[in-house]
């Protein structure tokens, strides 16, 4: 006979503490199996099998299973397609029902409903909770119950509805002696999914209280060090809690509190305004513009070549790393969509093959904040300086010449275009496209 249990679908809730949905699967009278799917849908997309985010993700699950096997348990972990493996499950299990956490991405979206409709077929409910944001979907709107597209006005009534309600944490300790007991299963090496290991470090998901303390003072200064958290890819795949960096920083620091408020202004355009991430504009006028897209330029911005030294300490630290300043993020980005005319879809799409804490929201609205076609976006004639931008931010060249140490060699490329000239020609160019709206 088929023992009985509940499901816990881990995704991107990768931790055993404070987690919802965890937390309600526990507190039920039934044994709950944890489960986490290497789904092939997005793994097979992945040209670089030198992925680290495929790197990070298998370490914070061995680290769940360490965990659980202390307490006798263990994680069921499978390397295949979510539709597949549920299958499994059922003839494995009696399960009564699967309990995961919300995910507002299109492609989570529609693989949640295709279980959901498996699922039904044998009698087992589905059930999602609220974890990766303080408040998501439709919780903070307009009085007309429209969704906010402007970002002061949303963090204002984020900040009058929180409560310590919404930072409560979800004690699961107190119920992990309801995991389900059985034999340790293995976890798919990297190696047998088709990646390989880099083995650089990854960013410590310790909140350091001193960062957060001098954040404004920082931040915007990438050659300083832990002058950010970088607890982004943390935050991505939920190895920490959204809840508790809600809450210190809401102790000591307002800024970087309104960086977490961007993060979930963000999510709240993506689930309100889905076709933001389907490739189309926020502002369809914005679809008008004739980008020049040209390749070989396109490829001189990725590999960190383009004679901008700002620019190009980003893309390379980016392309080595996984990660870039937020301050580079806009300077390079703006460059590629302003100085160049290459379509913003361009670089979004790079920096999602690039991006340790790549999340299609954030990457989305960032990308259409620089370009003007997003929500409450920079106008389309607000164009980066690089040199100013350098001069301001990286006075002493302690960053550019950590990413760029033939700066001042013949080898260092001279500017693809000057700024003076790539700046008439965006202004002209969106100038253009924008009158004939």
């Amino acid at each position: 006979m088929k023992p009985s249990v509940n499901i816990m679908w881990f995704r991107r809730d990768l931790r055993l503490v404070d987690n919802a949905a965890l937390y309600y699967a526990l507190k039920d009278a039934i044994p709950v199996v944890p489960l986490f799917i290497f789904d092939r849908n997005i793994l097979d997309k992945l040209e670089d099998k030198a992925d680290r985010r495929v790197e990070f993700i298998n370490a914070a699950i061995c680290e769940i299973q360490q965990q659980l096997i202390e307490i006798n348990s263990t994680i069921e972990v499978h390397y295949g397609f979510p539709t597949a493996i549920f299958r499994l499950l059922l003839n494995k299990f009696q399960i009564v029902k699967v309990v995961t956490n919300h995910d507002y991405e299109p492609y989570a979206k529609e693989r949640d409903d295709e279980i959901k409709n498996i699922l039904q077929e044998h009698q087992v409910s589905f059930h999602t909770y609220k974890d990766q944001v303080v408040f998501e979907k439709n919780e903070v709107m307009k009085e007309n119950q429209s969704p906010y597209t402007v970002f002061t006005p949303y963090s204002k009534v984020w900040k009058a509805k929180l409560s310590n309600f919404f930072l409560s944490t979800y004690p699961t300790e107190k119920y992990f002696f309801n995991f389900y007991k059985q034999l340790p299963c293995a976890v798919p090496t990297l190696e047998r999914m088709g990646f390989k290991k880099v083995e650089s470090p990854f960013p410590s998901k310790d909140l350091k209280e001193e960062i957060i303390k001098k954040y404004e003072s920082t931040r915007d200064f990438p050659g300083t060090e832990n002058g950010t958290s970088r607890l982004g890819v943390h935050l991505r795949f939920g190895t920490v809690s959204i809840r508790k960096i809600a809450a210190l920083a809401l102790s000591i620091n307002d800024t970087y509190l309104n960086e977490l408020i961007w993060r979930e202004f963000y999510q709240m355009i993506l689930w309100n305004f889905p076709q933001v991430g389907k490739g189309r504009a926020f502002k369809p006028e914005f679809e008008k513009i004739e980008w020049r897209n040209n390749e070989a330029e396109f490829e001189k911005w990725c590999v960190g070549m383009t004679g901008y030294p700002i620019v190009d300490a980003g893309m390379r630290e980016l392309n080595a790393t996984g990660f870039m300043h937020n301050r580079v993020r806009m300077i390079v980005a703006s460059f590629l969509t302003k100085h160049l005319l290459i379509d913003w879809r361009w670089g979004e799409a790079y920096f999602a093959q690039k991006l340790l804490d790549y999340e299609l929201a954030s990457n989305n609205g960032g990308w259409q904040w620089v370009a003007g076609s997003g929500c409450d976006a920079a106008p389309f004639f607000r164009i980066f300086n690089p040199y100013l931008q350098a001069t301001k931010f990286d006075k002493d060249l302690k960053y550019i010449r950590r990413w760029v140490p033939e700066l001042e060699e013949f080898t260092y490329p001279q500017p693809i275009i000057s700024h003076e000239a790539a700046r008439k020609r965006a202004l002209e160019v969106f100038g253009r496209a924008l009158r004939e709206r």
